[in-house]
């Protein structure tokens, strides 16, 4: 290009002295002429070769244009399947595998590279999956087949299988299956019916018997003073369960839901355990229970105080509920790298297979004596997300023949800048 250049400036230069004395302005106006269509020509050859030494990267078919550049599709694509959340599995028309990500490796339970080159009937006795690829091979997309992984942990995918085609009419020559992990929304869902059901159980109860005594008042007891008297504490019994019931499930949503918001300040902590004492006063005396505030005066807590004082309520309820005749409900208080409410009874104590799922909603370790005590099965569940809430936590431990103790972890107050 530099040479062209070089001659074409040569030329122009002698052009131009022969001209410069051609006294001629028709000679002139032609050497003008010549001079732009050479520089145009020029510069269209500049152009053309510029493209020609900078082609633009593209994709290209190595075995037709071997020395031509390329991007690294094999390791784009690994990259891509290895980064997915699904697993994904790539058959052959025989039934092997060519292709799997690391997903792929954990749901079968093998090892990193061990799945591809393998049969799936190598991997898997799941018929479901089976027959899923095989429609694949045979041009049918399959969806929505529920497989269950290995391991543990019970992992629950939806398999989607897709027929592999080239588009030259001979049929799929493979089948591409992606496993979606459903796990969580199965677990949302059985816990869901489980709470349905536990609502539902909750709530026929005493509306049944509310139902009943109405009926037997509309039959005629409303002539006997006495029974219309018993029946109405009855009904009165069982809706204020019902009332209850609702309030502590739509409390509970709240603070699961984030709807709640503490105003955690330095509370004192024996006023606090006093007033949850008094609200509880009657229920204990009725069952002749003893409440006893072990905490020191002027001991303070990081909290939100309506909200400690709601746990310390529940917690000192569930202590008189399950505690025998003449038993004591203490309440006590200890500081360390957290602030620690204690509250401890000395009932008969909960069998060790229980304390794990103590704090799950309507678990309740013998039903029917809860339910003869008015309990919904969600107050130790409140405890804990109030306490998850602060920040901190909730445990028990207890001894049989010896009594129950909960304890109330709280972190300190956060320091000032």
């Amino acid at each position: 290009m530099r040479k062209s250049l070089l001659i074409f400036i040569a030329a122009s230069s002698l052009l131009t002295l022969v001209f410069l004395f051609n006294p001629s302005a028709t000679g002139r106006t032609i050497f003008a002429l010549l001079t732009a269509i050479g520089a145009l020509v020029l510069v269209g050859y500049h152009f053309v070769s510029t493209r020609n030494e900078n082609p633009p990267l593209q994709f290209v078919d190595q075995s037709q244009a071997p020395n031509k550049p390329q991007l690294p599709v094999d390791t784009l694509f690994e990259a891509t399947i290895s980064s997915m959340r699904e697993g994904m599995l790539v058959v052959d028309r025989d039934m092997r595998v060519v292709a799997s990500n690391p997903i792929a490796y954990r749901l079968f339970g093998s090892p990193p590279r061990s799945v591809t080159n393998q049969r799936l009937t190598e991997l898997t006795r799941n018929p479901a999956v089976y027959q899923a690829f095989l429609d694949g091979l045979q041009g049918i997309e399959r969806s929505s087949v529920k497989v269950e992984g290995v391991g543990a942990e019970r992992s629950v995918f939806e398999l989607r299988v897709t027929p592999l085609t080239l588009g030259n009419g001979n049929g799929p020559r493979g089948a591409l299956g992606v496993f979606i992990d459903v796990t969580r929304t199965e677990r949302l869902e059985l816990v869901r019916q489980e709470f349905l059901s536990n609502v539902s159980h909750e709530l026929r109860t005493p509306l049944t018997s509310v139902l009943a005594f109405v009926e037997t008042l509309e039959n005629g007891a409303l002539e006997d003073p006495e029974s219309s008297r018993r029946f109405l504490a009855i009904i009165r019994k069982n809706a204020s369960r019902m009332h209850e019931l609702i309030d502590e499930l739509l409390e509970l949503t709240a603070i699961e839901g984030g709807n709640v918001r503490l105003r955690a300040t330095s509370v004192e902590l024996r006023p606090l355990v006093d007033e949850s004492i008094s609200s509880l006063a009657a229920k204990a005396e009725a069952r002749e229970i003893s409440l006893v505030n072990n905490v020191p005066a002027g001991i303070e807590v990081y909290a939100d105080g309506r909200r400690l004082e709601r746990m310390l309520t529940n917690l000192i309820d569930n202590g008189i509920k399950f505690n025998g005749p003449k038993g004591q409900v203490t309440i006590r208080h200890e500081i360390g790298a957290r602030d620690k409410i204690i509250v401890e009874d000395d009932g008969d104590g909960i069998p060790m297979h229980h304390l794990e799922r103590l704090f799950e909603r309507f678990y309740r370790v013998d039903r029917a004596r809860s339910s003869d005590m008015g309990g919904t099965g969600l107050g130790l569940a409140i405890v804990k997300h109030l306490a998850l809430l602060h920040g901190g936590e909730v445990t028990v431990t207890s001894e049989l023949e010896k009594g129950t103790s909960f304890t109330i972890h709280l972190p300190p107050a956060p320091e000032s800048n």
